[in-house]
C-alpha cells in the first residue's frame, strides 16, 4: 500500500515523478547564455542612461535570464541567445523600463557602434530620457544594426543632431518615431529607400526644408506625422502613391501652395490634418474621393473660395475643421444632408453669408459641437430647443449679428441662458409652410399670413 496525502495521489508517486523530472532536466542541455560582448554592451547602455545606478551589482547574472524589465532577449533558430530589444525610460508600473537619470547620455554603444554591439537588435526605445544634458544623434557615424525594426525617441527635448542619410542602411525598419526633441535639419531623401516603413512620426521637432518626394516610394506607409516643425515647400504629389496611408498629419508647418489633386488617390486615408500652414487654392476637391475619411482639419490656411460640393461620399466623417480659411458664399445644404455622423463641425472665422441651411437640423442626431462664429450669416437658426439644450456652450453662433431666434426658441433660450446674444426674428424671417393652390395648379408652398390676406383681397376686387 502506498502513502497518500490528505487530498491527493500517493506520496510515493509524487516522489517518483519528481525524481523522473529531475533526471530529465539533467539530460537537457543547459540554456545558452548571453554572449559576454552583449552582456558588457548592455551594461554600458544602462550606465549611460543612468550612471548613478549600480547596474552591475543589481543584476550580476546573465541579463537575459535575470535582467531589468526593458532588456528583452530571444532564442534564435540557431540556438543562440541575443538581446533583441532595449527599452529605456519609465512608462508605468506595467511597463517598468529602466528609468533614465538627469545626466543620461546616448552612449556610442547605442549609436555609432550599435551594429557590432547588438547585431540582432530589433527595437531601440527611449522615453523621456534626454531632458537635461544634451545628447546628440551621430551623423555619418550612425551605425545601427540592419536588423533594427523600430527606432523610437519620445519626449526627449535635449536630443539634438540631424537625421543621417545612413538611415538607408536599415532595410527592415518599420517604425521611425522621433517626437518632441531638438533634432533639426532636413528629412533625408534616403528615407525613400526604407520600403518596409509603416510609421514615420517626426512631430514637434525643429526640422526644416521640404518633404522629400522620395517618401512616395514607401508604399507600406500607414502613418505619416510631420506636425509641429518648420517644414516648407509644396506638398509633393508623390504622397498620392501611398495607397496604404491611414493618417496624414502635416499641421503647424510652413507648407505652401495648393493641395494636389493626386492626393485624392488616398482611398484608405481616415485622418487628414494640415492646419496652420500656408496652403492656398480653396478647399481641396480631392477630398470628394476619400470615402474612408473620418476626420479632416484644414483650419488656419489662406485657402479662400467657396465651400465646394464634395460631401456625397463623405458620410462617415466625424470631424470637420475649416476655421479661418477665408471662405465666402453660402454654406452648402449638402453638408447637412450627407454629414449624418459628424460630431464636430467648425466653420468659424470666415466670410460665409446667407442662412444656416434648414438641412443642418439633421446634424442634431450626432453633433456634439458646431461652431459658426464670426461670419456674416443671417436668418433664423434651424435647431430645436432640445438640441440647443444638449450642446449648451458648444453651439457657437456669436459674431453673426443678423442671425436670429424663431418663436419656438425665444422663451426657451431666455429661460436657459444660452444663445441670449441672438435677437428674436422678425415675422417675415420665419417660414410658414402653407399648401395653397388656386386655379390651374398654382401652388404657393411658403407664404406669410399678411401676404395671404393681401392676395385674398386682390382676388375679391377682381371677381
Amino acid at each position: 500500500m502506498g502513502f497518500y496525502t490528505s487530498s491527493g495521489p500517493p506520496l510515493i508517486l509524487l516522489l517518483s515523478l519528481f525524481a523522473a523530472s529531475t533526471i530529465a532536466a539533467e539530460d537537457q542541455p543547459p540554456l545558452p547564455g548571453l554572449p559576454p560582448s552583449e552582456q558588457e554592451a548592455t551594461y554600458l547602455a544602462l550606465e549611460s542612461i543612468d550612471p548613478e545606478t549600480a547596474w552591475r551589482s543589481l543584476f550580476p547574472d546573465d541579463l537575459c535570464l535575470a535582467g531589468p524589465h526593458g532588456v528583452v532577449c530571444d532564442l534564435l533558430p540557431d540556438g543562440t541567445l541575443h538581446v533583441t530589444e532595449l527599452n529605456f525610460g519609465y512608462l508605468s508600473d506595467f511597463s517598468a523600463n529602466p528609468a533614465c537619470g538627469p545626466n543620461a547620455t546616448l552612449s556610442p554603444v547605442l549609436s555609432s557602434s550599435a551594429a557590432s554591439a547588438f547585431p540582432f537588435l530589433r527595437k531601440l526605445f527611449f522615453y523621456n530620457c534626454f531632458t537635461h544634458a544634451k545628447a546628440a544623434l551621430p551623423g555619418r557615424e550612425l551605425n545601427l544594426p540592419s536588423s533594427l525594426e523600430e527606432l523610437v525617441f519620445v519626449q526627449n527635448p535635449s536630443l539634438v543632431g540631424r537625421l543621417s542619410g545612413r538611415i538607408r542602411d536599415l532595410p527592415r525598419l518599420r517604425r521611425l518615431i522621433i517626437s518632441s526633441s531638438g533634432i533639426s535639419g532636413n528629412i533625408p531623401a534616403e528615407i525613400g529607400k526604407l520600403r518596409s516603413l509603416e510609421q514615420v512620426v517626426l512631430s514637434e521637432n525643429r526640422l526644416r526644408g521640404g518633404i522629400p518626394a522620395t517618401i512616395g516610394r514607401c508604399r507600406s506607409l500607414k502613418i505619416l506625422d510631420l506636425s509641429g516643425n518648420r517644414i516648407g515647400g509644396d506638398l509633393p504629389v508623390e504622397i498620392g502613391r501611398l495607397g496604404e496611408l491611414v493618417k496624414l498629419d502635416l499641421s503647424s508647418n510652413l507648407i505652401r501652395g495648393s493641395f494636389p489633386v493626386e492626393l485624392g488617390r488616398l482611398q484608405r486615408l481616415e485622418f487628414l490634418d494640415v492646419r496652420h500652414n500656408r496652403l492656398t487654392g480653396g478647399v481641396p476637391t480631392a477630398l470628394a474621393e476619400m470615402a474612408s475619411m473620418r476626420e479632416v482639419y484644414l483650419s488656419g490656411n489662406p485657402m479662400g473660395g467657396r465651400i465646394p460640393e464634395i460631401w456625397e461620399k463623405l458620410g462617415g466623417i466625424l470631424g470637420v475643421g475649416m476655421s479661418g480659411l477665408g471662405l465666402v458664399g453660402n454654406i452648402p445644404s449638402t453638408m447637412g444632408v450627407f454629414l449624418e455622423n459628424v460630431r464636430y463641425l467648425a466653420l468659424d472665422g470666415n466670410f460665409l453669408e446667407g442662412k444656416v441651411p434648414e438641412q443642418f437640423k439633421r446634424l442634431e442626431r450626432s453633433a456634439g459641437e458646431i461652431n459658426l462664429e464670426n461670419n456674416a450669416l443671417q436668418g433664423r437658426i434651424p435647431f430645436s430647443a432640445g438640441f440647443v439644450d444638449r450642446l449648451g456652450g458648444k453651439l457657437k453662433l456669436a459674431g453673426n449679428p443678423k442671425l436670429c431666434l424663431g418663436e419656438d426658441l425665444v422663451g426657451h433660450v431666455s429661460a436657459k441662458g444660452s444663445l441670449t446674444y441672438l435677437e428674436r426674428c422678425n415675422k417675415t424671417e420665419i417660414p410658414y409652410p402653407v399648401d395653397f393652390r388656386y386655379g390651374s395648379g398654382l401652388s404657393i408652398a411658403k407664404i406669410s399670413p399678411w401676404l395671404f390676406v393681401s392676395f385674398s383681397c386682390l382676388l375679391l376686387v377682381f371677381r
